[in-house]
């Protein structure tokens, strides 16, 4: 049966991770028949933001790990207890936390660096061989987490110019592909999809979701 951790980064698509991604990549990945252990960083979030109103909410805090645990419903662990051989894959749902959390790409472009423990992780999976799936902006932690360690990567980076040239900028090869497409680095086992980069709903990112997963799992059973 394929092991594949699920690495969140919070709970809401303005300072955690994406829940409609979270979610649909749990479901996806379940219907693969994949044995799933859900993650994140045990570390404080960049800020929190008021959903509602778009707006930080001064003075207040939160716990990565703790907001991921509402989309685990509990069954979460830190990343730092997450080893590359216990696993077969690694997947990064999208959201602005995946920006703000696990790296700094949010405020630092490409000067970002990903958090010590998400480095730590993407790199330990890339170097054991493991397959590494990462969705929607999700790609922009890999990209922080490979400088300086890596061979070139390949990666999904939607349709926005910016995002583009920030991770060429990066070292990294991005590719354009549709909402419903993703792309295969055959050379790293990297697996990435534009997801809500792209998808215009629920519906269309569902494929994206299903996409992904897919390959993430032919490529655990090669």
């Amino acid at each position: 049966m394929v092991r594949v951790a699920v690495c969140l980064a919070g709970c809401g698509v303005k300072d955690g991770s994406e829940i409609h991604e979270a979610v649909l990549t749990l479901l996806s990945l379940k219907r693969a028949g994949a044995t799933l252990q859900c993650c994140a960083p045990d570390a404080e979030q960049m800020h929190v933001i008021n959903h509602l109103t778009e707006e930080v909410v001064e003075g207040e805090t939160r716990n990565i790990l703790q907001e991921s645990a509402r989309i685990a419903r509990g069954e979460i662990v830190a990343l730092s207890e997450i080893y590359a051989a216990d696993y077969d894959a690694i997947v990064f749902p999208g959201g602005f936390g995946a920006a703000k959390n696990l790296c700094d790409f949010a405020v630092a472009g490409s000067a970002a660096e990903a958090h010590p423990q998400v480095k730590s992780a993407i790199c330990n999976f890339l170097d054991d061989n493991k397959v590494l799936g990462f969705i929607c902006i999700a790609p922009a932690v890999c990209a922080a987490a490979v400088r300086d360690h890596h061979a070139v990567v390949e990666l999904t980076a939607g349709n926005c110019p910016d995002t583009h040239a920030a991770l060429r900028e990066m070292g990294v090869k991005t590719i354009d592909c549709e909402y419903s497409q993703v792309h295969v680095d055959t050379a790293n086992k990297i697996v990435s999809t534009p997801a809500y980069m792209l998808a215009e709903d629920i519906v269309q990112l569902s494929s994206s979701i299903d996409a992904l997963v897919a390959e993430v799992i032919n490529l655990c059973q090669e």
